[in-house]
C-alpha cells in the first residue's frame, strides 16, 4: 500500500539513496539541498515523499515561500534549476502531486509550482496545470580526448577559447579559500545585469554540505581575477552552477575559456556530460549556450493555482521589471551585496 508521509531530517540518508538511484533525480533534489536553502533563508519545508512497503517510490522537495512583494507560494525547489517530483511508478507521481495540492489549499498559498525536469514526467491532464515555455536546459557529453571534445564545439567557439590562452588566463580550483573571491566576481557579474545577488553564506553553505561534491574553478590573469564558476557533481555529470566574470576580459574569451577548462578538468577526474543549466529563452545567457551548439531541452515546470488563477510573472525580462533593473546596475556594488540578498530571498 502507498503511503504519503512528511519528510524528516532523520529521513535524510533513506532519501538521497533513492535519489542517488533514480535516473530522473538531480542534484538539487539532495536531501543537503533542502538543508542549504532551510538554513539560509529561513524558508518552512514541507517535502513529500512515498513509501510502499517500507520502501521510498518517490519525492518531492517543497518549501512555502512567503513575500511581501510577491505573495505566498509553494515551490519545489527554491534556487533551483530542477525540482518537482521523482517517482519509480505513476501511482508514487500523481499521489505526491495530489498530497502537494492539498497542502496548498491548507497552506491558502497563491499557486504551487513543480521546477520539473521532464525525465519523468508521468503526463497530467493538462486543465489541472499552467505552463510557461520559459526555460530550457542543455547538455553535453565530455571525453579526456581533449581534440575530439574541442572539435565538438563550432568554430567561433574554439577560436575564443584559444583566446584565452593567448591572453595568458590560468586556472586553479578549490573551496572555502576560493570564496572571497569568486563571491566579489560573482556580485559584480550579477549586478552588471541588474539582477539582486545572493548572500555569500549561501555559496559557503553549499561548500560545506557538500565536501566532495563542490567545488570553485577560478580563472586568473597573473594574480588578477578574470572569472570563477562554482560547480556541482552529481552521477556522471558536472553543473556549473554558479558563474561571473569581470567584462574587461571578454576579449580575452574568459567566459568560453573558463567552461572549456572546467570541461577538460570534469573529464579528468571521469565526469562524462556537461550540464549546462537552465537559461530563459531570448536571453544573452541563452544565446551564449546555444552558440555552443549542445543538446537543448525545454523544462516544462508546472504551476498549479491556489488563491490567484493567474500566475505572477517574476522573470526579470517581464518589461515592468527593466526600470528598477537599469537603476540597480549602477547601484555601488557594496550596496547591491547589502541590499540584494533580502530582496532575493523573496524570489525563489
Amino acid at each position: 500500500m502507498l503511503k504519503i508521509k512528511p519528510y524528516a531530517s532523520t529521513d535524510a540518508t533513506r532519501w538521497d539513496d533513492f535519489v542517488r538511484r533514480s535516473q530522473a533525480a538531480t542534484f538539487c533534489h539532495l536531501a543537503g539541498w533542502q538543508q542549504v536553502v532551510e538554513r539560509t533563508w529561513q524558508h518552512r519545508q514541507h517535502s513529500l515523499y512515498a513509501e510502499r512497503g517500507g520502501e521510498i517510490t518517490g519525492v518531492l522537495p517543497l518549501f512555502h515561500i512567503r513575500s511581501r512583494w510577491f505573495g505566498s507560494m509553494l515551490v519545489s525547489t527554491p534556487n533551483a534549476v530542477y525540482g518537482g517530483v521523482v517517482a519509480d511508478d505513476v501511482e508514487a507521481y500523481r499521489a505526491l502531486i495530489a498530497a502537494a495540492q492539498v497542502l496548498a489549499a491548507n497552506l491558502k498559498v497563491d499557486y504551487l509550482e513543480l521546477r520539473d525536469t521532464g525525465l519523468n514526467d508521468d503526463e497530467l491532464p493538462e486543465a489541472e496545470y499552467h505552463s510557461r515555455d520559459l526555460y530550457v536546459t542543455f547538455h553535453h557529453p565530455l571525453t579526456t580526448d581533449e581534440d575530439a571534445l574541442m572539435k565538438s564545439f563550432p568554430r567561433d567557439v574554439r577560436r575564443m577559447i584559444r583566446q584565452g590562452a593567448k591572453h595568458s588566463l590560468k586556472v586553479e580550483t578549490g573551496r572555502e579559500e576560493l570564496l572571497d573571491d569568486f563571491y566579489e566576481v560573482y556580485a559584480t557579474s550579477v549586478r552588471n545585469l541588474g539582477t539582486p545577488v545572493f548572500p555569500k553564506k549561501l555559496f559557503a553553505g553549499f561548500l560545506a554540505e557538500f565536501p566532495v561534491t563542490s567545488d570553485i574553478l577560478l580563472v586568473r590573469q597573473s594574480k588578477r581575477v578574470a572569472g570563477a564558476v562554482l560547480s556541482f557533481y552529481f552521477r556522471d555529470t558536472v553543473i556549473p552552477y554558479y558563474a561571473g566574470s569581470y567584462r574587461e576580459f571578454n576579449s580575452a574569451g574568459i567566459n568560453n575559456f573558463m567552461y572549456w577548462e572546467l570541461m577538460r578538468h570534469s573529464a579528468g577526474r571521469g565526469y562524462t556530460r556537461f550540464d549546462f543549466g537552465r537559461s530563459k529563452l531570448g536571453t544573452g545567457a541563452y544565446e551564449f549556450k546555444r552558440g555552443w551548439r549542445m543538446s537543448e531541452r525545454p523544462l516544462p515546470y508546472k504551476f498549479f493555482p491556489g488563491l490567484v488563477r493567474e500566475m505572477p510573472n517574476l522573470n526579470p525580462t517581464n518589461p515592468k521589471f527593466k526600470p528598477m533593473m537599469e537603476v540597480w546596475k549602477r547601484l555601488p556594488l557594496g550596496l547591491t551585496k547589502l541590499i540584494g540578498p533580502r530582496i532575493i530571498r523573496n524570489i525563489p
